[in-house]
């Protein structure tokens, strides 16, 4: 189906804008280590043939496309982006519908999805108990909100080459938190999403987390090195120099490194009232 619904302001931004270009990275990484626990919660909740669903901050449209695959021709899947551009080859599905739209601005269907889905978009909202209560309102009574957040604002170092190594890891990453944290979002939103849900009325709330370690050199630990590329700006204005950036970024390499992956914890909830379509 086509969604009717105004969009009248300015997106809005944050501090991994998807327009850079390390953010075709930043979602590749995201897809290959973190849908599989996406996946496996979504089904988990029940979500199937004949639903509307509503996925926000799409990204680069993976979840998206799995929603659009498992309702079916009968049911729809709106994706909204501040940057949709990554979601080009996804117009061709007719259950699929793509949209630039910002969560905290523009407007929504009320009480018009069975399934509301957001993965790693709270955290960078200032305004995110707002942004979770305009995901409610789009709800049906007996809808279900699935949130997804990184557990981000420390990041164990598991190996290391040598002590200092493993000091330049803290103190990049230490910086990187600040940055964001400057723009607004909350490392640690995480572990208290699952009392904003309480706290907004929503019921059966339930909680599960990914778990992981990422060695130098591999796929996953790629992620730090493309939030760290977008933003190494801002990371020099934290007091990282131009070398010590250089030497995080060989750091990530060496196989003789490892880190603990960010922690993925899922929040679901459901809205009270009736129970969901179909």
């Amino acid at each position: 189906m086509r969604w009717e619904f105004t969009v009248g302001s300015p997106p809005g931004r944050y501090a991994l804008d998807n327009a850079a270009e390390q953010a075709a990275l930043r979602f590749q990484v995201l897809e290959r280590h973190y849908d599989p626990h996406t996946f496996a919660q979504l089904d988990r909740a029940g979500v199937g043939p004949g639903m509307r669903c509503l996925e926000v901050g799409a990204g680069g449209g993976s979840v998206a496309a799995w929603l659009a695959d498992r309702v079916g021709p009968t049911g729809s899947v709106l994706a909204t982006d501040l940057e949709p551009r990554l979601m080009a080859d996804l117009d061709g599905r007719s259950n699929l519908d793509v949209v630039r739209h910002d969560i905290l601005r523009d407007d929504l269907p009320g009480a018009a999805f069975d399934v509301v889905h957001a993965r790693l978009v709270l955290l960078h909202l200032p305004e995110r108990r707002y942004a979770l209560e305009r995901m409610i309102a789009a709800l049906r009574p007996g809808g279900l909100l699935v949130v997804e957040e990184f557990d981000c604002a420390e990041v164990a170092v598991r190996r290391s080459p040598d002590p200092g190594a493993a000091a330049l890891f803290t103190q990049v990453h230490d910086a990187f938190v600040r940055v964001l944290a400057g723009a607004g979002a909350d490392a640690a939103w995480a572990l208290r999403a699952a009392s904003a849900f309480r706290e907004a009325g929503l019921e059966a709330v339930e909680e599960a987390a990914s778990a992981g370690v990422w060695e130098g050199g591999g796929d996953g630990i790629a992620l730090h090195r493309a939030n760290t590329e977008q933003l190494q700006g801002d990371l020099r204005d934290q007091g990282v120099g131009g070398d010590e950036l250089r030497a995080f970024w060989d750091l990530l390499e060496d196989p003789g490194f490892a880190v603990d992956a960010y922690r993925l914890v899922t929040v679901a909830g459901r809205k009270p009232g009736a129970g969901v379509r179909p």
